[in-house]
């Protein structure tokens, strides 16, 4: 779904969506959320299924950015080493990292009956961001069984799903209201063929004030009357840059590791675009993959083939890279409504102000 046009928020719009306008938009690419909610308790589990296949076996190429690493996320120093994707990538609360690996490695194994036993172990790819403000996170209310039907209705019907308080971005806030989940999708025509951009955010960064839309400055505009909301509930927001954000990008256009890496620097620029500096305390990192080169696990070949992309062409790759996400962060604050969390904390929805 991404930003509805209709919605009176106005985005650069240079590049065409996809059907969806969702990171499913690639061929094979599934998602789907596991939300936990029970008055204090605002967290959940969003998986993301690379392909369809066995995601060991037949590896994506990937690479990814540290844009600033105040960060608990697992798997991404081999990721960065190797320049492949060898499992789903979990996302969830930063203290529930571990149970999110434990879940994922266990999938992973009873697929696999060769890991740990004729060949080397498995990386699990867990990402996270800090829900405490809205979520009990003392409390590690994600329990394997939540990544499990996460990945189960992945398999099953995970070309659609939900954006904004869902899954990992239950408990989420961003830039003074509330954030979660969004994604979007572009369209690329490269040698006379199209190929898809997809982008998928997990967002809970930024001060409050500092929201920009298209240039607009929301947030400095709505201020007065979100810290009036704030004052009247007994409740205030802060106004540090701090929290995380999880940037996924997918396509289906062959690129190497290297250039992949290079894509998700520009993840940077989505994040200025939309009120970020990248504060101290907000960890923001980027995984791009492309699903068109794969790296088996096992081949008699000693060389696999693989097509990339020429560098002369990578700029029709990078911009409508930074409009996917930049839309998707947006579209994150769009969606997600207003939550009422642990400690009588109440962060608000953006749809209240606009």
């Amino acid at each position: 779904m991404g930003l509805p046009r209709d919605c009176g928020l106005e985005l650069h719009h240079k590049w065409k969506s996809g059907k969806q306008n969702k990171i499913t938009d690639v061929r094979g690419l599934k998602v789907a959320n596991v939300t936990i909610q029970d008055n204090e308790i605002n967290t959940g589990v969003t998986a993301i299924l690379p392909h369809e296949g066995n995601i060991f076996k037949s590896k994506l190429v990937a690479g990814a950015s540290v844009l600033n690493g105040f960060g608990k996320s697992l798997g991404i120093v081999q990721l960065k080493e190797l320049g492949n994707i060898e499992t789903p990538i979990i996302m969830t609360n930063t203290l529930s990292v571990g149970e999110a690996a434990t879940a994922l490695t266990k999938y992973c194994l009873e697929q696999n009956e060769d890991i740990g036993v004729t060949t080397g172990t498995v990386n699990p790819l867990v990402t996270e961001c800090n829900d405490g403000m809205l979520n009990d996170i003392r409390g590690l209310h994600v329990r394997e069984e939540h990544v499990r039907e996460a990945l189960k209705l992945a398999e099953e019907s995970g070309t659609d799903f939900d954006e904004g308080a869902v899954g990992a971005g239950t408990g989420m806030c961003c830039l003074g209201f509330k954030g979660g989940i969004g994604s979007a999708s572009r369209c690329v025509e490269l040698d006379e063929n199209e190929y898809v951009i997809g982008a998928l955010v997990l967002s809970n960064f930024g001060g409050e004030g500092n929201l920009v839309i298209g240039g607009r400055h929301y947030g400095s505009e709505l201020l007065p009357e979100l810290k009036a909301r704030q004052k009247s509930d007994a409740d205030e927001a802060s106004a540090e840059d701090k929290g995380s954000i999880i940037m996924i990008i997918a396509t289906d256009i062959p690129l190497s590791s290297r250039q992949l890496d290079r894509l998700a620097n520009r993840a940077a620029i989505a994040l200025g675009r939309t009120g970020s500096y990248m504060g101290n305390g907000s960890g923001d990192i980027a995984i791009a993959f492309s699903t068109a080169n794969r790296m088996p696990h096992y081949s008699d070949d000693k060389f696999v083939e693989m097509k990339v992309l020429h560098e002369d062409a990578i700029d029709k790759v990078f911009e409508p890279v930074v409009e996917a996400l930049e839309e998707s962060i947006i579209s994150s604050l769009y969606h997600a409504k207003t939550t009422q969390g642990v400690r009588g904390k109440i962060v608000y929805g953006l749809r209240e102000f606009i």
